[in-house]
């Protein structure tokens, strides 16, 4: 493979200085008009293209953005006594592991991450997509690689995001604002779940309402007090928990669920902490037979495609999924390279969906 043309061949060719090559390609208007000539004739000659990564790094900046997540769902392999990986074969896809279930996986990361990746790409800006342990180790080693950094909620430590945050701008999804140095972008998770409940009491006439999700992150937090506030207003029973605390990326789903179907004890209605939820409860629903919306009406949270392909659709609470993940870059563009003074904090509005599983004809 022929080497790849550099700077000083081309400062060489033309006859000029390896400042005056940088300066046509960055600052052109500093290079007298034949002087341009010659090194940009002497550029195509060669075809050499500046990098604009080495450009970056040589003011210590990459001239990338960086998305993080997790791989929360996923068991690392196992390694052999010889300390190797074993090789992948293809294998029947088990309906009966969790782990097949692609609804196990935190769909909503998708959306937000094709916003960011849009964003980055109408720009002309450069991307790196990661996702790991959510070790400290782990991101710091990402931080080192971009001008700005967005992650999703996960295990990273807070301290390890507020030492990133003091050199790059660091954005947290998904997250309360708090004074740790970082943007935060975010939707209003308490009114999203208090139109949803108010939906169901207001327009269908239901009394009888049960949470499902247990509460491991800030976002079904939120959704959790919304909820109380909701059913408290509505002059209902203001629940202390979760009716059945499932959390997806355990073995063990629906347990109260289930033993609620089998004595047909089952509310009413079942008030889902996000979509990937709610479309579990509707496979468990009608595997036991139990119709829906007739017996019981299930609503969900996020919007993902999922919800509107499920039969019966799902009637959610849309977050601007995409839209959050266009705006994590523009706030990273403005603050680029450099810490915050100010962080921004961003909460963005939400809205019902109404579709079959509460009654309602889905949307034209």
């Amino acid at each position: 493979m022929p080497r790849r043309p550099t700077v000083y061949d081309v400062a060489e060719r033309a006859g000029v200085s390896i400042a005056t090559v940088s300066f046509t390609f960055r600052q052109p208007e500093r290079v007298r008009d034949s002087t341009r000539a010659a090194v940009l004739v002497a550029a195509s000659e060669l075809g050499y293209v500046p990098n604009a990564s080495a450009r970056g790094l040589a003011h210590g900046r990459t001239g990338a953005l960086g998305l993080y997540s997790f791989d929360l769902m996923l068991a690392a392999p196992q390694k052999g006594a010889d300390g190797a990986l074993p090789v992948a074969t293809p294998t029947p896809l088990d309906d009966t592991d969790p782990d097949a279930d692609p609804r196990a996986f935190p769909l909503y990361v998708d959306e937000v991450q094709r916003g960011f990746e849009l964003e980055c790409w109408q720009r002309g800006q450069a991307l790196l997509l990661s996702s790991g342990s959510g070790s400290g180790a782990s991101v710091t080693e990402v931080a080192g690689r971009v001008d700005g950094l967005a992650v999703f909620p996960g295990p990273t430590p807070v301290g390890t995001l507020e030492h990133v945050a003091r050199r790059i701008p660091v954005i947290a999804f998904s997250t309360p604002p708090v004074a740790d140095g970082l943007h935060h972008i975010g939707v209003d998770n308490r009114a999203g779940m208090r139109d949803v409940v108010d939906h169901l009491v207001r327009d269908h006439g239901l009394r009888d309402l049960g949470f499902v999700g247990r509460l491991t992150t800030p976002d079904y937090g939120e959704r959790f007090a919304g909820f109380r506030e909701a059913v408290a207003a509505a002059g209902l029973p203001e629940p202390a928990e979760p009716l059945d605390p499932t959390d997806l990326a355990e073995p063990h789903r629906f347990e109260v669920l289930a033993a609620l179907a089998a004595e047909d004890r089952l509310p009413r209605a079942l008030v889902c902490a996000s979509d990937q939820l709610a479309l579990g409860v509707l496979d468990l629903l009608a595997a036991r037979g139990v119709p829906v919306p007739e017996r019981v009406v299930v609503t969900g949270f996020d919007g993902i495609l999922a919800g509107r392909l499920a039969r019966p659709s799902l009637t959610t609470v849309r977050q601007p999924m995409a839209a959050m993940g266009r705006l994590a870059v523009q706030v990273l563009v403005r603050h680029a390279g450099a810490p915050a003074e100010e962080p921004e904090s961003h909460r963005l509005p939400v809205r019902v969906v109404r579709r079959e599983s509460c009654g309602c004809p889905p949307p034209a």
